[in-house]
């Protein structure tokens, strides 16, 4: 029998405390008459029981290492998630929830990434919150694993995920719970939302698959058909799940979409549109809940506080913590740091000379083993620079020489061989980031940066650090042809917002790349590199430091005639070029751009010294599609790019072929000078 008002304000059972999440989920998107009531009010119970018997955490500290992780995967029960963390209590007040879904407030329509508010990651696309969350217990395994100690367990943390049938159709939670079966990650547990019901209503007739087979397949537990409004039956499975350390686990909750609106329930009414006013008064009568739009009793709020518990098990972590530090001084004091995000105290002393040092290399290399020599220096740096690679370490050249590769029963390691899964690596990156204690980066051709691109998109988004190796970079890869060859790619990568991206010529650009993308904090790097063997260039001292900038002057005229401008592999082009008519009594300056948006970011004066506007006669060459060079040649200027894909020859033949010669760069200047 329902509640009353009287009953709960004596003693709330767990359904009162259920439906408190499932009346704020209703009225805020009412008030916003926009949202998915359905997976909050179906989940309420579970996360009833998982909140107030299970999660570590403490809302007077949101951001405390050691807290258990919550990802709500199914991003669009956004109510779900903001209910719970006013009601624990969370800084996220009762008119926040009023105004959900709207403009500047901080309940947006699906959760995005603020720690100080609980928000541990932005869960919107289905599949990336629970891929992110393989990346979050992977995180916690590798630090238990080089940290804890006999009987001082100072990284011992759970990640919880709630999901449902839309994340487990996605592509990607194949790829990530694949892995994370693999590597036995097993303080991963997720609860699936099994209600049969999508935006098109029952599933059956295109999601057939047997999911639990599919998770033991993978390796995982798999606690199947608990009744996901039964209390005792969800903390029977969730005590099942927490007692194996071995594997991740899957528990599938039977549940009932928009469980407490009579007509609705069951339906995909109840998925993404609010249940109107009728249908939510049907609701309250038929849940007991009798308190106006947005009251929740005290009694209740009584019941949901983790103020106390949290406190108590933060402090009790704290003596661990200090335990430790008596202990184990050094690797207390690593761990600090690298959990705060900080570089180590003498890094910039030691990055400028391995930068010195690789610059006095006068060997041609391909950047993508120039990547690897500036790997080799800076890890030995940063013990979390951890790297990867989708399947292609020889190719990509993302290990260095003291890698150590992180396995199921030893996750100490620096190195992940993510396998054939470019996405859900780009994305369990973010997921390891969000965690903290990691530079986490990983390498795959550019071409495949398409596969990986909402995850990019995703740490564009959150504003964190995540760097991503692209190798091979354009038809100078040869032989393998235009599905290989990236032609668009380095265009797309830079019109994405707060995507920083570096296509670099040789070594010293390639380690001020790496360098760059290290110390940047506030968003994700692609560093794209060449398959083929490139020259060094030679530069002074103010060269070096003018790299940093994004855009410098090379080589060439303080008075220029013309100006010749590259990135990556056709710098060396524009060089020879730039010779060429120089011989011909021309007065030319090259200007290398390796980086367009830290170029953009340059105040104009340093802009206008590099590329003084007075000078109109400017060429510029990169070997992909060539849009943006515009803004750089303006409406006099001449951009030699690529408007089709490649062939498969070997790459003399292909520049060649597109006009990526000198020739072709020389006869454009003289034409533009000509016409002046």
């Amino acid at each position: 029998m329902a509640s009353t008002p009287e009953t709960a304000a004596q003693q709330p059972s767990r359904r009162d405390l259920a439906n408190a999440v499932r009346a704020l989920s209703m009225d805020a998107v009412q008030a916003a008459n926009s949202g998915h009531p359905g997976a909050p009010m179906g989940m309420a119970d579970i996360a009833e029981v998982l909140w107030n018997d299970f999660l570590k955490h403490n809302p007077a500290n949101p951001e405390w290492v050691n807290r258990d992780r919550f990802v709500l995967s199914n991003g669009h029960g956004s109510m779900l998630l903001y209910s719970l963390l006013h009601l624990t209590g969370y800084p996220l007040s009762i008119d926040e929830l009023r105004n959900f879904r709207q403009l500047g407030a901080r309940t947006a329509g699906h959760p995005e990434y603020e720690p100080e508010l609980g928000i541990e990651t932005t869960t919107g696309p289905l599949g990336q919150g629970i891929t992110n969350a393989v990346g979050m217990a992977l995180a916690e395994k590798m630090l238990a694993d080089r940290y804890n100690k006999p009987d001082l367990d100072i990284v011992d943390h759970r990640t919880w995920v709630f999901l449902g049938d839309g994340c487990l159709m996605e592509g990607i939670s194949h790829e990530a719970c694949s892995l994370a079966g693999a590597l036995g990650l097993g303080k991963l547990i997720c609860l699936y939302d099994d209600n049969g019901i999508s935006i098109d209503g029952d599933v059956a007739g295109w999601f057939a698959d047997d999911t639990p087979a599919r998770f033991r397949a993978y390796g995982w537990q798999v606690i199947a058909d608990v009744d996901g409004h039964d209390a005792a039956a969800i903390h029977k499975a969730i005590e099942q799940a927490q007692a194996n350390s071995e594997q991740p686990t899957l528990i599938c909750c039977k549940t009932i979409i928009g469980f407490g609106s009579p007509n609705k329930q069951g339906t995909e009414a109840t998925h993404g549109a609010p249940l109107g006013t009728e249908e939510i008064a049907a609701a309250r009568e038929a849940l007991g809940w009798s308190w106006e739009p947005f009251e929740v009793p005290d009694s209740i709020r009584a019941g949901w506080d983790g103020h106390e518990a949290g406190q108590r098990v933060e402090q009790a972590w704290d003596k661990t913590m200090a335990t430790y530090r008596e202990q184990y001084p050094e690797l207390a004091t690593e761990i600090d740091r690298r959990l705060a995000g900080d570089l180590p105290a003498d890094w910039v002393e030691k990055v400028a000379a391995a930068i010195a040092e690789i610059g006095k290399n006068e060997k041609p290399l391909a950047t993508r083993k120039d990547s690897q020599i500036a790997i080799n220096a800076f890890a030995s740096l940063l013990p979390e620079m951890t790297g990867g690679s989708a399947d292609l370490t020889g190719s990509n050249l993302t290990n260095h020489d003291a890698s150590v590769p992180v396995t199921r029963e030893d996750a100490s390691g620096d190195y992940i061989y993510y396998g054939v899964r470019e996405f859900a690596m780009a994305a369990i990156m973010n997921g390891m980031t969000l965690h903290g204690g990691f530079i986490p980066y990983g390498g795959t051709f550019l071409t495949f940066s398409d596969y990986a691109r909402n995850a990019l998109r995703m740490a564009a988004l959150m504003k964190i650090q995540n760097i991503l190796v692209f190798t091979h970079d354009s038809i100078g890869l040869g032989e393998d042809g235009p599905t290989h060859q990236p032609v668009e790619h380095v265009e797309s990568l830079r019109i994405m917002p707060n995507m920083t991206v570096w296509r670099p010529c040789d070594g010293v650009e390639t380690a001020v790349a790496w360098q760059d993308a290290i110390e940047r904090r506030d968003g994700p790097t692609s560093l794209i590199f060449s398959r083929q063997s490139l020259p060094r260039q030679v530069r002074d001292a103010d060269q070096v430091a003018a790299v940093r900038r994004g855009g410098y002057v090379l080589y060439g005229d303080a008075d220029p005639q013309a100006i010749l401008i590259a990135t990556g592999s056709e710098v060396a082009l524009v060089m020879d070029a730039a010779r060429e008519l120089q011989n011909e009594g021309l007065r030319v300056r090259v200007v290398s751009i390796p980086c367009v948006e830290l170029f953009a970011d340059q105040e104009d004066d340093y802009r206008d010294s590099v590329l003084p506007p007075s000078v109109t006669c400017r060429v510029a060459v990169e070997a992909g599609v060539g849009n943006g060079w515009y803004v750089y040649v303006g409406s006099e200027g001449s951009v030699i790019s690529m408007d089709c894909f490649g062939e498969s020859a070997p790459a003399p033949l292909l520049f060649e072929k597109f006009g990526f010669t000198t020739e072709r760069v020389t006869s454009t200047v003289r034409e533009l000078l000509a016409a002046d």
